[in-house]
């Protein structure tokens, strides 16, 4: 049985078509610097609601199958890589749902119980996986040079690089480099990423902001040089496979409600995500598109919010406010979110762009969606923005609303749920022994704040709250917020794996200001070598 189109993806801008989930994974940018998407979102099976009790790998069994063919990933060896992948995890749900608020229907998701304490465990456990299947696969019985050697290059506001090192340290053919802003990470994060002296991982530290350090990493992938000479792997969201993965905890964390609050049909639920590169809240687009019951997708920004300047200034996507002078990215208590350009906007955009397009078939509409994408992405590398026109604005609104949080606003937030929010519903790392308060990450923080407003625009309505990441992982904004609040402590909520964490041997290559990206592209090729020398 060949695959269907929903397990053959093309490119959003159009130069590659029927492509397999072996090829996406492994290129992880198209040659044409778009990024890859299922040529059609397939349909659930009618007894989908079935999977209501299933495990959370038999779940993302269920989900990824409708994406993978059998025929290239056999399903005992899919239901393997899935099983490994959350055996990692300290908690047995994996994902589970915290009834944060009940006066307000207020659920939160806990996502950081993989290894490193941030939801891209979730997605980079599962990749690192993939890869190490792929290589496998195919260097079966070659020796030496023959071997195919994979360079995994990646940029990290702070959690994508810690999860990708943990999911690839070890792994045999692959070489793994971060870039990571320099100063502009917690002190945790730069300690899990740099700590880690595993030969197949290399860390750069990078002059700028995280949006310097991923257009580097689009300009290697865009470079005919060093793409003769390695072969290049992305772990950021432009990687399909992360998507892919994070789809599964949208319809774990609906049917957790549905058992948790007895949910009817006629309830509504609104999931709402903290949002800096759009990966992690286009995971819940994919899953409504599937037929997931949720009402809307609300988008939680920081001060860095050209999401939410999008859909509040009438389809403009501008790297800076329309009437105003401010430039760049600003440093905010969640840095993770200090992006400037939302990359998987993208693949959003394709499908506004195609499911508005009034063409006959879906062969021209498929080829006017990308021409549509790549005009746009022309413009907002030319003139800094573009406008969509307003069928598109008007068909994001149908799945998505937004909400802008201020750095204030972020911490009294934590301060606020601290005070006031005491979970009874099993253990959690988050939550002060001596007072029951729960504590927030300040990105989880921008997630619970957007909600709050969320709730008094549709009352009534169930909201699922994404939680990305360990309160313990930005002790500098928590403390903020909470030193002079009583019962709490900071070391109550330490995971066992962060304590000596500063003082462990790291291991870090600073990148020379002004090498820009043909340095750094040097600097891959002599550590790639150098590693390779050392394994013969």
């Amino acid at each position: 049985m060949s695959p269907t189109l929903a397990q053959q993806y093309l490119s959003t801008r159009g130069a590659e078509y029927r492509k397999s989930f072996e090829d996406v994974v492994m290129k992880g940018l198209a040659s044409d610097g778009g990024l890859f998407i299922p040529e059609e979102i397939p349909s659930l099976p009618e007894n989908w609601e079935s999977w209501v009790d299933a495990s959370f790998e038999d779940l993302a069994f269920n989900i990824m199958s409708l994406f993978v063919s059998p025929d290239e990933v056999p399903s005992e060896d899919l239901k393997d890589i899935i099983k490994r992948s959350y055996s990692t995890f300290d908690h047995p749900e994996r994902t589970p749902l915290v009834e944060l608020d009940p006066k307000q229907n207020l659920y939160l998701l806990e996502l950081w119980h993989g290894p490193t304490r941030a939801f891209k465990d979730v997605a980079l456990q599962f990749l690192g996986n993939l890869f190490e299947y792929f290589l496998k696969r195919e260097n079966e019985g070659k020796v030496g040079k023959d071997r195919h050697h994979l360079t995994v290059v990646g940029a990290t506001s702070g959690d994508t690089g810690s999860a990708a090192i943990y999911g690839l340290r070890g792994k045999k053919d692959t070489s793994v480099f971060i870039l990571f802003p320099n100063g502009k990470v917690s002190p945790i994060q730069e300690k899990q990423m740099t700590t880690v002296l595993d030969a197949n991982v290399h860390n750069l530290t990078v002059e700028g902001s995280f949006d310097d350090c991923q257009d580097i990493v689009k300009a290697l992938f865009a470079d005919p040089d060093i793409n003769s000479t390695h072969s290049l792997g992305a772990v950021n969201s432009i990687n399909w496979a992360r998507i892919l993965a994070q789809i599964t905890y949208y319809f774990y964390s609906f049917f957790s409600l549905k058992k948790a609050a007895n949910l009817t049909k006629d309830k509504k639920v609104h999931v709402v995500v903290p949002s800096g590169n759009f990966g992690d809240i286009l995971a819940g687009y994919f899953a409504k598109r599937l037929g997931l019951p949720i009402e809307k997708l609300t988008i939680a920004t920081n001060e860095n919010d050209i999401l939410d300047r999008f859909f509040r200034s009438g389809g403009h996507y501008t790297k800076k406010a329309l009437n105003t002078t401010d430039e760049g990215v600003k440093e905010t208590h969640s840095p993770a979110m200090d992006i400037l350009v939302s990359s998987n906007f993208e693949r959003l955009l394709w499908f506004l762009a195609y499911l508005t397009d009034n063409a006959s078939t879906a062969e021209e509409r498929r080829q006017h969606a990308c021409e549509s994408v790549t005009s746009w992405l022309n413009q907002l590398k030319s003139q800094g923005g573009f406008q969509v026109p307003p069928a598109v604005l008007e068909a994001a609104k149908v799945d998505f609303d937004s909400h802008r949080v201020s750095n204030d606003d972020t911490i009294s937030t934590i301060r606020s749920v601290y005070k006031t929010c005491f979970p009874n519903n099993g253990p959690s790392s988050a939550k002060s022994s001596k007072t029951g308060g729960y504590i927030l990450d300040p990105h989880s923080a921008v997630g619970v704040a957007a909600s709050q407003r969320s709730i008094q625009e549709y009352p009534g309505a169930y909201h699922i709250s994404l939680s990305t990441a360990h309160p313990a992982k930005f002790a500098g904004s928590v403390d903020l917020a909470l030193r002079s609040e009583d019962g709490y402590v900071f070391n109550e909520i330490l995971p066992k794996e962060f304590i000596g964490l500063e003082q462990r041997e790291s291991r870090v290559t600073p990148v020379p200001a002004g090498a820009g990206w043909e340095g750094v592209r040097e600097i891959v090729k002599t550590e790639v070598e150098q590693e390779l020398q050392g394994q013969r």
